[in-house]
């Protein structure tokens, strides 16, 4: 199994992207991420701006297991059998593999051992916004909870297996979970007033991510740029790594961090905007916008050199291309300037 020692620890720099990037050409995208990451963790983009099937909740459509899924006004549902809707998504996948292969063939990187990252929506973030025939969210129903997460951990460890063999290089995996924290709080709107969703269960969530980290076989990131994230739940997980946008983090988010960071495990810092801000920021800021948060946690900033990394803040979907590119070369940056000499930024 391929670990975080070998990908978001004990290597460095650490830096990677958080999965979507702007525009629609997969090529273009490809070839920045692998030029500005190579030497840190590539990423396999998504594009929403393609469209329907293109987006976070679109892609589980290339990935599920003998489900498929359909659009409505509101989103996405789950259909009785793959339409239109699965066979894009598909579509944009091999694209995306296709162009990452070839910026991956063309930079000589192929064998060499570098980590490359795949992203997928987590469990509870897909059932929550995936809808049921009868308007309900898929959340609601727990046999339908429990089959979505069967089905999504076969597909992405089907998924990222396939492309560990395509680039014959370690791929791990990110779980994308906006909605965990909105799930287990009850937050989560249901078809009308009267038929609200209640409070998914820590005890049921758990499980859920553990499912699919199993089924993934390599070691598995949760990503959320949400506030309020559980947790107590997450130091329960399997999971072995986790990304957060720096920006959200109150007290109690730092104590989970340094509990996560102290049982060997790996946080990714989102210190760079995920858009591009009236004044670019220089490395230095980057750095020091991080060393902010590590300094909170009660370590030295030496024994942190193995478990914080960065990241953009959020996904870049929304940046312009410049921005982009820009904003993952000052993760890399940062991340190179931290962990070969903490002490002095």
């Amino acid at each position: 199994m391929t670990n975080f020692a070998a990908g978001f620890a004990g290597v460095l720099p650490k830096a990677t992207g958080t999965g979507s990037w702007p525009g629609t050409s997969a090529r273009a995208a490809a070839e920045v991420v692998v030029g500005e990451l190579a030497d840190a963790i590539a990423h396999l983009v998504e594009l929403p701006a393609r469209g329907v099937g293109a987006d976070l909740l679109g892609r589980a459509g290339a990935l599920l297991v003998d489900v498929a899924i359909d659009t409505v006004p509101r989103g996405y549902r789950i259909a009785a059998r793959p339409g239109a809707v699965t066979r894009r998504a598909r579509s944009f996948l091999d694209e995306d593999m296709d162009a990452l292969e070839e910026a991956w063939e063309t930079a000589g990187l192929r064998g060499g051992g570098r980590v490359v990252k795949v992203q997928a929506p987590g469990p509870i973030t897909l059932a929550a916004g995936l809808e049921l025939g009868n308007g309900h969210r898929a959340i609601t129903d727990p046999g339908a909870l429990r089959d979505l997460a069967g089905s999504l951990g076969e597909g992405v460890g089907a998924h990222r297996a396939a492309l560990a063999r395509r680039l014959d290089t370690p791929v791990v995996v990110q779980l994308d979970e906006p909605s965990l924290p909105a799930a287990l709080a009850g937050h989560l709107t249901g078809v009308t007033a009267l038929s609200p969703v209640a409070a998914l269960d820590e005890a049921v969530a758990g499980p859920l991510l553990d499912t699919c980290v199993t089924a993934a076989g390599a070691d598995v990131l949760v990503h959320s740029c949400a506030a309020g994230l559980p947790w107590n739940l997450l130091q329960r997980s399997t999971i072995r790594a986790l990304s957060v946008d720096a920006a959200t983090l109150k007290a109690a988010d730092l104590d989970g961090i340094a509990a996560f960071v102290e049982s060997g495990r790996t946080v990714m810092l989102g210190v760079v905007p995920a858009t591009a801000p009236a004044k670019r920021p220089s490395v230095e800021e980057v750095a020091a916008a991080l060393v902010a948060v590590t300094d909170r946690l009660g370590f030295g900033r030496s024994a942190l050199r193995d478990r914080i990394g960065v990241t953009p803040a959020c996904g870049l979907a929304t940046a312009t291309p410049e921005w982009a590119r820009i904003a993952i070369e000052l993760a890399r940056q940062a991340a190179a300037a931290f962990a070969e000499d903490a002490d002095s930024i």
